[in-house]
């Protein structure tokens, strides 16, 4: 089976496309994110997402915290994708190409739970003024720049408060990284040996950028709901009532049934987010000369 030359170059564009897959798609849906912060802080700020996004453009605040989420999740997408790829080499390397074929579940969740690691690191800073930005309140209020929310967290907190998410916020995104690249590769295996039974190559690009844009959908409903309780608790941590308290002081207080609020506009936002980030993606990759993704077409190691 033919495919791509996994070298440097071939690393740096999934990077580069990771970068924009991430980075955009998440500045693109920060009006959602704010009501859903809101809403999972404040309980019944609004009745439904329109009456949110209403709310939110009143107050002028539809675009509150776009330059943390564009930074953060541009350093995340480069961390997701670029690093996934590298795993999946580096552990197919260990393996073997058979039981890497054989085993490649396992294979794609063990690559991409440990490049999720590098990626939260990296985006951890900017999500927790990000998170700050948006669950501003009159009795707490945030600066709405991002320079001057990161100095007021920094002045109150310290550096290395900026990472007090961090368990919460690997809770939340590596088992909705798993989800998704896990989720992703199966589907599209599935639409390839079940819907379009001919060679891959045989159809269109627009074709296989339709597929890699359901199947991305399909994922980030699953990932949605996967991710939504640690989600949940990442905001809690950052509202004020609850500063300065642990995980299970705060899971005490709001129960079990608090962990799922917000869940409807979250599972349209991650639905949307995921279809649009391995389209982008993949639209990038295809641009380059490299292969789309996913499933048992997946392209091979390069030998050394």
């Amino acid at each position: 089976m033919g495919g791509d030359t996994h070298d440097l170059s071939y690393y740096a564009k999934c990077m580069m496309g990771g970068i924009m897959a991430c980075g955009l798609t998440h500045t693109a849906i920060v009006p959602l994110d704010v009501v859903k912060c809101k809403n999972q802080v404040t309980k019944g700020w609004s009745a439904s997402l329109g009456q949110g996004l209403g709310q939110l453009k009143a107050e002028g605040s539809l675009t509150l915290g776009w330059f943390p989420t564009l930074i953060g999740y541009s350093l995340q997408g480069f961390g997701k994708f670029g690093f996934y790829e590298i795993f999946k080499d580096v552990y197919k390397g260990i393996v073997g190409e058979e039981n890497a074929q054989k085993y490649r579940r396992i294979g794609w969740s063990v690559a991409s739970g440990c490049a999720e690691v590098i990626a939260d690191t990296l985006l951890c800073p900017f999500e927790t003024i990000k998170v700050k930005m948006q669950i501003s309140t009159a009795e707490n209020a945030y600066p709405k720049s991002f320079l001057p929310a990161y100095n007021k967290f920094v002045g109150e907190n310290g550096t290395k408060s900026l990472y007090n998410i961090l368990p919460p916020l690997w809770g939340r995104q590596i088992p909705y990284t798993i989800v998704k690249f896990v989720a992703f590769e199966q589907i599209v295996e599935l639409f390839y040996s079940k819907v379009f039974t001919k060679p891959r190559s045989e159809y269109s690009k627009g074709q296989q950028l339709s597929v890699t844009f359901l199947s991305g959908y399909l994922a980030g409903v699953f990932c949605a709901l996967v991710s939504h309780p640690a989600d949940t608790m990442v905001s809690k941590m950052n509202a004020p009532e609850f500063k300065g308290k642990g995980v299970s002081e705060i899971y005490a207080k709001i129960g079990f049934g608090g962990l799922w609020t917000g869940l409807v506009t979250r599972i349209i936002m991650i639905g949307t987010l995921t279809g649009l980030q391995w389209w982008i993606y993949d639209s990038f990759k295809t641009a380059v000369g490299l292969q789309a993704s996913g499933g048992s077409s997946a392209p091979v190691a390069k030998k050394h």
